[in-house]
């Protein structure tokens, strides 16, 4: 049992619950209630945690554990304590007390609420046993830390057994639902140590209000905790209803809704599927990230057209749509008013890339796409394709050899996006050989609606063709046209080559060229995490994604493994071998088991993480639940068969 595994209950809103399997919390994002104000954004921590102690004959003893500052974990047995745990169908431990007292204890999430529900129960016969709860709360926005302050109000609204707390004005009350007594024991509880913060050079200690005291006696039966945020434009459990009928509630919506999954990444392509205004969206990845525009549209074409769920992407690239500027679509809303940012020049072409998918899927599915739905895409990907070719921002533009240019200094444009201060990481200005392909084949996707594109795309794949292949190196080059220089090329061994070949519909290599190229990254950037960002031995590589803010952002690209990776490499290593059932078969056995094996044991259960150390063991990192790591997995289960 790997104690600091991370589970996540995603409310589909934005907002989760997420911890670690001891109870230790070890990131500022996790909590019990953190709530999206502005779905998907806004996010803030409003309960923390707990500390649960539970009161036998034989002595006083705590379920799970918190870490104090320095390096003080309180029990200082909890491991010995954990019994078993399970992460499906929600989070679930059994804890063995010293004296041999066992409780079990759940924690889920409804999809569509801003709440959690917690339970407790005595496993065997016991009496005299009795549960102590102290909710640990903050009110803070998601990326911040708490301290003691004066400003806190501890103030509690009681009727019957509801409870409401609103510690800061502008922060959403917490309303507390229990059948349980409450007593009302003002207290800070102090130095609260997050161990990934610190890894990460951040803050890393933190202060806690707890108000007071929940009381319930467990020989009487199971006790129910429900919290949901309370505050305008947020949705939570109706009014009015007992604790165990909202957990009686919660628990069997979500049986029936979970136990309708096909698999297990069904499940985990679910939680990134959000509500945005009146539509839908993704969430890049928790718990920080909100919804990209890059990430979104990579994700999409795993999450939902190859999850079946061509309802849900209908929604999300409608609520796109509009959102085209200067043939430009965001590249993130930021959580300070959703001001959109536009910085990349890739996650437009994804959007028509997979608005072809789309339209294939419903096609394949024998469904109808109303014409009014059909006339919204296409004038989203003609206004893209237009402002590409008439030139957009960021130098984003059609060259004479059909290619795209795009890049100014001190801005990111590509998937390979790390930036520290004024430094961009790898700035790739020019044009860039995956932006080729995805020009090439938003190009080839819009000849559905025009054949306007015809002749740009016929020139634009017979330069690529002429301009990009490396014939000393038998691979392509990352960048032509380096810092819009003409004739230059940057040859480094990068990743990016891979979407000539595989991870898009249209393949711009074939035969014996595209056969070296997968041969090549194979031999070089393969770790079993996914491929490497850059070949070991070049310059500027990074063999573990470790280190401050600007050390990790320096290795981010730069030979850390991206496990959203294999779904292009695997996809290219099938295509050079014809596509059989036997190569399929092989390229299952030989790249998706350690991928696969590791949604079991974390660091995110039930999903993928981010990115991955380049060098041995390839230890996971980064965050923790990424969507287009699950998306591209769930890819690939199709395509394979």
């Amino acid at each position: 049992m790997n104690l600091f595994a991370e589970w996540l209950e995603a409310d589909g809103l934005g907002g989760f619950a997420s911890g670690t399997v001891s109870g230790i919390r070890t990131r500022r994002y996790h909590a019990l209630l953190l709530a999206a104000t502005t779905p998907p954004t806004g996010r803030m921590v409003l309960v923390n945690g707990f500390i649960a102690t539970v009161e036998t004959p034989a002595g006083t003893f705590q379920l799970g554990a918190q870490r104090y500052a320095p390096d003080a974990d309180d029990p200082p047995d909890f491991a010995a304590r954990i019994e078993k745990f399970a992460h499906r169908p929600w989070p679930s431990w059994t804890f063995r007390l010293p004296d041999g007292t066992r409780i079990a204890q759940e924690i889920l999430v409804r999809r569509g609420w801003a709440a959690a529900g917690v339970t407790w129960r005595v496993r065997g016969r016991r009496r005299g046993v009795k549960l102590r709860v102290r909710p640990l709360l903050s009110g803070r926005d998601a990326h911040a830390t708490h301290n003691e302050n004066a400003a806190f109000r501890f103030d509690a609204k009681t009727a019957r057994r509801r409870v409401t707390w609103a510690p800061y004005d502008g922060v959403p009350a917490v309303v507390s639902v229990a059948d349980a007594a409450y007593s009302h024991e003002p207290a800070w509880y102090r130095g609260f140590q997050y161990d990934q913060e610190r890894d990460r050079g951040l803050d890393f200690t933190e202060d806690l209000a707890s108000p007071g005291v929940l009381a319930w006696d467990l020989s009487a039966g199971e006790a129910a905790w429900a919290l949901s945020a309370e505050g305008p434009g947020i949705a939570g459990p109706p009014r009015g209803g007992s604790a165990p009928a909202l957990l009686d509630e919660m628990r069997a919506t979500e049986m029936r809704r979970r136990a309708a999954f096909p698999s297990p990444l069904h499940r985990a392509a679910d939680d990134y599927l959000v509500r945005r205004g009146r539509g839908l969206t993704v969430v890049a990845g928790y718990p920080w990230f909100t919804d990209w525009g890059r990430d979104t549209f990579i994700s999409l074409r795993g999450l939902c057209l190859a999850g079946g769920r061509l309802a849900d992407a209908r929604a999300i690239l409608l609520e796109w749509a509009g959102a085209v500027s200067e043939g430009m679509l965001p590249n993130r809303f930021t959580d300070e008013g959703d001001t959109p940012e536009f910085n990349s020049v890739d996650a437009s072409l994804w959007y028509v890339i997979a608005v072809g998918d789309y339209l294939d899927a419903m096609k394949a599915a024998r469904k109808r796409v109303p014409q009014a739905e059909v006339t919204r895409l296409r004038r989203a990907v003609e206004a893209i394709l237009a402002g590409y070719a008439g030139g957009t921002r960021f130098d984003i533009r059609l060259d004479s050899d059909g290619l795209v240019a795009a890049g100014v200094p001190g801005v990111q444009l590509t998937w390979m996006d790390a930036k520290a201060g004024d430094w961009v990481v790898t700035p790739r200005i020019g044009k860039p050989v995956e932006i080729q392909a995805l020009w090439i084949n938003a190009l080839r996707a819009a000849e559905r609606f025009t054949d306007r594109w015809r002749d740009t795309c016929a020139r634009g794949l017979e330069s690529f063709r002429a301009r990009f292949w490396n014939e000393a190196g038998a691979h392509l080059h990352d960048v032509v046209d380096v810092d819009h220089v003409p004739g230059t090329a940057d040859a480094a061994f990068r990743p990016n080559q891979l979407f000539a070949v595989g991870g898009l519909p249209f393949a711009l290599l074939e035969g014996e060229r595209a056969r070296r190229v997968v041969d090549a990254v194979e031999a070089r950037l393969w770790t079993p995490m996914g491929p490497r960002t850059l070949a070991p031995g070049s310059p500027g590589y990074a063999p573990f994604y470790v280190g401050d803010r600007v050390t990790r952002d320096g290795a981010y690209h730069q030979g850390t493994a991206w496990p959203w990776l294999t779904g292009p490499f695997v996809e290219a290593w099938v295509r050079v071998r014809g596509g059989t059932v036997a190569a399929k078969r092989e390229a299952r056995r030989r790249f998706l088991k350690e991928l696969l094996a590791k949604m079991e044991v974390g660091p995110g259960l039930g999903h993928v993480t981010e990115v991955a150390d380049a060098e041995a063991p390839h230890t996971a990192r980064g965050c923790p639940f990424q969507a287009w790591s699950v998306g591209e997995l769930l890819r690939l289960e199709k395509l394979l068969g």
